[in-house]
């Protein structure tokens, strides 16, 4: 991500959670589809994050539908407001690859699944890369 949006920062860190947080809202489909068998336990947390990633996802689009209405200027509050929800972006995406993590290594179903072993590690790098660039623009506002 580059740093020179400047006042238009906020809209930048948005889209980009705007698209991963759909990203990841997809991904908890492709596992429960490339995975046959996976355990239930598995399928119930996954059917939940898509259910939570959604929400988060919309709650973005009305943050970047508030930031796109103040083009001149960003209000401190509604700016703070911005940075809160990145935190909690960044918070959920950690959940949830702790989640594909946990599925990736104690599933059986994955275990005898490696294409599903490869797909896991690439959903867990991707949100990641989202993880990283949170922490920049919440490190670098502090």
């Amino acid at each position: 991500m580059q740093f020179y949006y400047g006042q238009q920062m906020p809209l930048r860190i948005l889209d980009e959670a705007e698209f991963w947080k759909h990203q990841e809202e997809e991904h908890t489909v492709v596992i429960r589809e490339l995975v046959a068998n996976l355990e239930q336990n598995y399928v119930d947390a996954l059917l939940n994050w898509e259910e939570e990633l959604s929400k988060t996802h919309q709650k973005v689009v009305r943050y970047i539908e508030s930031v796109i209405r103040s083009p001149y200027y960003i209000p401190a509050k509604l700016y703070q407001r911005v940075l809160n929800l990145v935190s909690f972006c960044l918070k959920q995406s950690l959940d949830f690859i702790k989640l594909c993590r946990q599925i990736k290594t104690e599933s059986a179903a994955v275990r005898k699944n490696p294409t599903a072993k490869v797909v896991l590690n690439h959903i867990i790098r991707e949100s990641e890369y989202f993880v990283g660039i949170a922490q920049v623009l919440l490190y670098g506002s502090k």
